[in-house]
């Protein structure tokens, strides 16, 4: 084993562990009575017309559908996407600058590979999705963490200082995992507008990567500040694993800003979708999800499942955000040590995951995706442990 994968897998050996126990609590006490908010893997099933479509996918014969096409995916299905993001004004692209991917994750993974040398800096905004250092590094560049603000807002003067002459992109993530933040359109202006300073000032093109599978699930009328478009060196990236509950089926893509200067940027991601060995999107998926472009879960079942435990985070003691998006909340911990938090509340058959893993120790993430009966006793048992661990 490499000393890299050797010394990650041991610097999250205490996730390891918690899932071992979430083994061990289910069978020695019942499903039932293990409450787990640890993992962002949605019990909502799809939507019945994504079952359709595949009936009626499965139901085709003669067309080649499941020969390879290129690497960036069928031309008519980049084509439907590039008008869809134009119908809805969310980002400015066309065909030839989308690429169908292996979910977000891929596209992330492809993008980051096309514009990295070693060396080059990441900004990633803590708390951040646990796998994005993971990402920078693979690919020889460097993360460089920048904390948002007590609200989990996008501290703009702390990213303006971390801007160096080694600064290659910003990988930002809205609506939040972990926090379900969705961040302030003044702020996200006010990043664009540092971007493009300090690009100019640079004199090449600092990169934006927006990771959004969770734009369709917001709450309370919030809406995501669609500004991508006013900053030319951007890419969009996007997942149906949340917006139709199939995180399993690996489908989403990445999206060239219209604006972006350098051509070879678009090749290359294709490029790099075969070299680093995701060939292509699935072939299957790719049809499926170009006939579903408008449809959506039902957010109503998670803005329940939110109030739920905000309500009893809240009357517990906790300190926590209330959440305008995606399905996480991101409470502090009554004691610093995030870590020993989530041992404790194993004795109360919890499962919830370190903030340290964020890159925000004192806090916990838990994921509400599951069922009312599983937060409920959650709450219950995070209550009892608020009540013990609080100096």
């Amino acid at each position: 084993m490499s000393d890299y994968i050797r010394t990650r897998m041991e610097a999250g050996s205490w996730i390891r562990k918690m899932f071992d126990e979430s083994a061990e609590l289910k069978a020695r006490h019942g499903e039932d009575e293990v409450f787990d908010l640890s993992l962002g893997n949605p019990l909502l099933e799809p939507p019945a017309p994504f079952f359709d479509c595949l009936r009626r996918l499965s139901d085709q014969r003669g067309r080649g559908d499941h020969r390879y096409m290129s690497n960036a995916g069928y031309p008519e299905i980049r084509r439907r996407v590039a008008e869809h993001l134009a119908a809805k004004k969310i980002f400015p692209t066309s065909a030839d600058r989308v690429v169908m991917t292996v979910g977000a994750g891929g596209a992330i993974n492809i993008v980051l590979r096309t514009i990295l040398d070693p060396g080059d800096e990441v900004i990633l905004l803590a708390p951040y999705f646990v796998e994005y250092t993971y990402y920078v590094e693979n690919y020889g560049g460097i993360p460089r963490i920048v904390q948002t603000d007590d609200r989990f807002n996008l501290d703009l003067a702390a990213i303006e200082s971390a801007i160096t002459s080694k600064t290659k992109a910003i990988l930002i993530n809205s609506p939040n995992n972990p926090t379900g933040r969705v961040y302030s359109a003044e702020r996200v202006k006010g990043l664009l507008s540092i971007l493009a300073d300090k690009s100019r000032k640079a004199g090449r093109a600092i990169y934006l990567l927006s990771d959004e599978p969770y734009r369709p699930i917001v709450y309370d009328g919030a809406r995501l500040p669609d500004l991508l478009g006013t900053y030319p060196d951007s890419f969009f990236i996007f997942s149906w694993s949340k917006a139709l509950s199939i995180p399993g089926d690996r489908i989403g893509f990445v999206a060239v800003h219209e604006g972006m200067n350098d051509m070879r940027i678009a090749p290359g991601l294709v490029f790099a979708n075969r070299i680093l060995g995701f060939v292509n999107a699935p072939a299957t998926l790719q049809h499926a999800v170009a006939d579903l472009l408008d449809l959506e879960v039902d957010v109503g079942h998670y803005q329940v499942r939110r109030d739920l435990l905000y309500r009893g985070l809240s009357e517990a003691g906790f300190e926590v955000v209330k959440p305008e998006g995606a399905f996480y909340m991101f409470p502090r911990t009554p004691i610093a040590d995030d870590v020993r938090f989530c041992r404790e509340a194993l004795a109360q058959r919890v499962l919830v995951v370190p903030g340290s893993g964020f890159g925000r120790p004192g806090h916990v993430r838990m994921a509400y995706c599951t069922t009312e009966a599983s937060i409920r006793g959650a709450v219950e048992g995070l209550a009892r442990l608020f009540k013990r661990l609080k100096p």
